[in-house]
């Protein structure tokens, strides 16, 4: 018998249906990133895996690369989602002194280890202090913000000086740099167990060693 000429049903069906893709589950995008700030901030970036990451999340592993790159992209979106808890550059900089930048500093950085419900500690401030060869460069981006901050605290601090509000002789770098030391110490002290009242007081404190500030000349008239 000769066979037959008529395609068979099932090879007219897969002519018809595409090879399917892996298409990807539908999930809200700022939800799973609430959900990895939440991780890496109470885990760090090391501590946290891709298992952990979709778990949490609840979705499949080629998802979460399809959606965000990869495990180091995502901790950099969560990173920009975090920085903004904090005081941003362009907030220090337009501080009426740099006496009140540093205190808005100190405060944002106090509230911001200490939110209820929220994991202690900072995520930029002590973000990959150690961390493996690897992720050298993700440690270096952490260290990268860090600097910023304290290099537009040193430029205000820079303007109270040539403004004649701070003495002449100030060492901008090194004030800014203690501020720094001051919320990179907040952070530990935090996750230490330290209440934001206590941390608070030591900030008062600290801040009483910032050179005498002079008052502004008023505007000519």
């Amino acid at each position: 018998m000769a066979a037959s000429t008529r395609p068979s049903t099932k090879t007219t069906k897969n002519a018809e249906r595409p090879r399917a893709r892996g298409r990807q589950p539908t999930f809200d995008r700022n939800e799973a990133l609430d959900v990895a700030l939440e991780l890496f901030w109470r885990h760090g970036y090391d501590g946290v895996s891709i298992a952990d990451l979709t778990k949490a999340i609840g979705i499949a592993a080629p998802s979460l690369y399809h959606a965000f790159g990869s495990k180091a992209d995502l901790y950099r979106e969560v990173l920009r989602r975090y920085g903004t808890i904090g005081i941003t550059v362009d907030e220090i900089a337009a501080a009426p002194t740099s006496l009140e930048a540093a205190r808005q500093m100190l405060a944002r950085g106090i509230a911001a280890v200490t939110m209820p419900g929220r994991p202690l500690g900072c995520m930029i401030s002590n973000g990959m202090l150690m961390t493996s060869a690897e992720n050298a460069d993700l440690a270096a981006e952490l260290k990268a913000i860090r600097a910023a901050s304290r290099e537009a605290l040193r430029r205000r601090i820079a303007r109270d000086i040539k403004e004649g509000l701070l003495p002449e002789k100030t060492d901008a770098a090194a004030l800014a740099r203690l501020v720094s030391a001051l919320l990179q110490g907040i952070s530990v002290q935090a996750l230490d167990g330290a209440t934001a009242a206590e941390l608070s007081s030591v900030a008062a404190l600290a801040l009483k060693a910032w050179p005498a500030m002079k008052t502004a000349p008023a505007a000519a008239k």
